[in-house]
């Protein structure tokens, strides 16, 4: 029995870190753009890969915590899939989910890191979804997947419905989104713990609103508990009771990537360790928090005791209760 089955792609992330002396380079926050010349050489300070997809990340992050956790994700016979395969099983995820296709590609992507943000350029692999016999776990974390990824979720609703112990948390991908957004609200009833960005909440209801409203308005779909984060500003939590702020911690960005499933590991695992909203806030920040220092949206992970140190060294920073 597991505590946590993950469902959703892997990849590799290969990461070039632009060099900051690069002048040729502009970064427009305001329409969020970087630019540089066509057809320009730019220089980098380094490159490096990792594993990643926001299920492996999650996987990874979980288990590290004392999670039991397997993954259900699809992945080519090539050298970036055999990369995935090994790095999971290093990481002490159950592996026996994982269903390689045969003469495919692995999804990957490439990550432009310049002034502590990424610029993700991202291959999607074909996939045909399928959703085999599901071993027992309490909780089942259901996220990014690309196009035909409706088959499957059929099967999974089938499966929560039939399975009503089991608790489901959520963080729909980019590809579900923009083209499956209809889709993904369908399930939304069944969703015991839900994970958006600030953007993806808006998105989520059609419209911009100040961040009690779009906890509401997504509290209104038949979500029991959903968590909000917003960049360096922190996030927000609600269980339709109690609406939470937390700030979060001011340690330095070296990297962005992989911080949202880095909160999410954190926040999830507090939660099936029977914490309270609260607790499992400050965990999350405190994992995002170790995540922003390396390159890789899993190196570091943090385990139970480097979460509780990071908290301890900065008491004032805690929840918040809004109205």
């Amino acid at each position: 029995m597991f505590d946590l089955i993950t469902i959703g792609d892997s990849l590799v992330d290969i990461f070039f870190v632009l060099d900051e002396k690069n002048s040729d380079c502009i970064v427009d926050l305001k329409n969020k753009k970087i630019c540089f010349g066509y057809a320009d050489k730019m220089s980098i300070e380094h490159s490096t890969h990792s594993v990643g997809g926001n299920a492996a990340n999650v996987a990874v992050g979980t288990q590290k915590l004392g999670i039991t956790t397997a993954i259900l994700t699809e992945i080519g016979d090539d050298i970036n899939g055999q990369i995935i395969f090994d790095a999971l099983q290093k990481a002490k995820v159950d592996t026996n989910l994982i269903k390689v296709q045969e003469n495919q590609e692995t999804r990957y992507s490439v990550v432009l890191n310049y002034q502590s943000e990424r610029t993700i350029l991202s291959y999607h692999a074909k996939r045909s979804y399928t959703l085999p016999n599901l071993p027992d776990t309490d909780w089942i974390y259901y996220t990014s997947l690309g196009k035909s990824f409706e088959k499957l979720q059929n099967k999974l609703v089938d499966h929560l419905k039939k399975n009503q112990k089991i608790k489901l948390a959520m963080n729909p991908g980019s590809y579900q989104f923009k083209n499956g957004l209809k889709k993904i609200k369908e399930i939304l009833p069944l969703v015991d713990l839900l994970f958006l960005n600030k953007e993806e909440a808006e998105k989520m209801v059609g419209k911009r609103k100040d961040i009690i409203s779009l906890l509401k308005e997504i509290l209104r779909t038949g979500v029991k508990k959903t968590v909000l984060t917003d960049s360096t500003t922190g996030s927000y939590s609600s269980d339709g009771t109690n609406f939470y702020s937390m700030s979060s911690y001011p340690i330095k960005s070296l990297a962005k990537t992989g911080a949202g499933d880095a909160y999410t590991s954190g926040f999830l695992s507090a939660t099936i360790l029977g914490k309270n909203i609260t607790e499992a806030m400050q965990w999350g920040t405190a994992n995002a928090s170790g995540v922003i220092q390396k390159f890789g949206a899993e190196e570091g992970l943090l385990g139970i005791r480097q979460i509780q140190k990071i908290i301890k060294e900065y008491p004032k920073i805690t929840p918040k209760h809004i109205t």
